[in-house]
């Protein structure tokens, strides 16, 4: 049995950094053996970062923009690489592969009238590859696409691996999207679903900014001193993709900055505090009807464990445990892992399953029409002199 040295690189939509997590992975598939040996967030420098956010932009995106952009994330990941793996004194040359996600740029999960279904992130692998000195397998979300999915949530296949138990549980990360995975006790993995419930801390994090200029709100503490504007939760939750019937997907191009800027127009009177307390119970009600109308007439829950960044918004975790009063919620610190990793680690961890040439997408999740290998290698350069 081989022992492996991985590492997972994640850049989410939140746009807080560039998480890398170090694992020592052994076999694969239900047999996979996963030992975390470093973790660490590499904050993006504010030029990037806004970069960054003009490409997600409809009306400030360019070509030339997502061309440069492209290699100057390839260069920000393996300096992320580089960064982290110094810090966990551990040597570059021991790593064997790299699982990049990369940057999404746009994610369009249906056809439309004028658009096919489709998704982009950006990251040059290649750059990876010859920084790093190793293969890299990235764009794992296109295969899934090809045959039928929506190349979300990927996650899934990597949860049921790391947390089926003998209870109903649901794993829901609070990124800047919110996504749910369901684990029914003692499953086999075509028991296993997913859906994004909506948005996480996307929202949050926006309104915040724009109305303080802070990343955003800090443990909680701005939305705990607010009241819930109860016309603004309604429109809220009126909106058309909390009320659609999984699987779905969505990103920044739903509830990215354009979203914001109607909250804010339409509700510009308002205390700030309230505007940011009912953005943040919109999170915690678009979970809690999700659950309440896919996944409770399917199931008892026994334990919804919360990863993610929204993890530590001690507000938002006590709305939704008053909203499901009925159901026991944790934090993966809870069970001995990291809210803040758990992505990065995923990651890892689909590079594996498609250096092993297996499937790793769960149709249940994606609503693919069939289990396929996802992600495209790039094999580690070598040396012509």
């Amino acid at each position: 049995m081989d022992i492996k040295y991985s590492v997972g690189i994640m850049s989410g939509t939140s746009l807080d950094g560039i998480d890398v997590a170090l694992v020592k992975i052994k076999d694969s598939g239900i047999n996979t053996k996963l030992d975390v040996v470093g973790f660490e967030t590499i904050p993006f420098e504010e030029d990037l970062r806004e970069e960054i956010k003009r490409s997600l932009s409809i009306e400030k995106s360019n070509v030339e923009l997502i061309c440069s952009l492209n290699f100057k994330l390839g260069y920000a990941f393996s300096n992320a690489v580089k960064v982290a793996c110094n810090n966990f004194n551990f040597d570059l040359s021991k790593i064997d592969f790299i699982g990049s996600h990369g940057q999404t740029v746009y994610h369009i999960p249906k056809d439309t009238k004028e658009l096919k279904k489709s998704t982009l992130q950006i990251g040059e692998p290649s750059i990876i590859a010859y920084e790093i000195g190793c293969q890299v397998v990235s764009n794992f979300r296109s295969m899934d696409m090809a045959a039928g999915g929506e190349g979300a949530p990927l996650v899934p296949f990597t949860e049921y691996i790391l947390y089926r138990s003998s209870k109903n549980r649901v794993l829901q990360n609070i990124g800047g999207i919110g996504n749910a995975t369901i684990i029914p006790q003692k499953c086999k993995l075509n028991d296993v679903f997913a859906f994004d419930t909506g948005p996480g801390n996307m929202i949050i994090d926006e309104v915040v900014y724009r109305l303080t200029g802070m990343p955003y709100d800090k443990g909680g503490q701005l939305s705990l001193k607010g009241k819930i504007i109860e016309p603004m939760l309604k429109d809220l939750m009126e909106h058309e993709y909390i009320l659609r019937c999984p699987p779905k997907s969505t990103g920044r191009e739903v509830f990215g900055s354009q979203f914001v800027d109607k909250i804010l127009k339409q509700y510009s009177s308002e205390c700030k505090e309230d505007i940011i307390c009912t953005v943040t119970m919109f999170t915690a009600k678009s979970i809690e009807y999700n659950y309440r109308n896919f996944i409770m007439p399917r199931m008892k829950i026994d334990e919804v464990i919360i990863g993610g960044g929204g993890s530590y918004n001690k507000t938002l975790l006590n709305m939704i445990r008053e909203c499901m009063p009925e159901c026991k919620v944790l934090t993966q610190e809870d069970l001995g892992f990291s809210s803040d990793s758990k992505e990065a680690i995923a990651f890892a961890i689909l590079a594996n399953e498609t250096l092993h040439g297996s499937f790793s997408n769960v149709l249940t999740a994606t609503g693919a029409k069939e289990y396929v290998i996802l992600g495209n290698i790039t094999p580690t350069p070598k040396k012509f002199n």
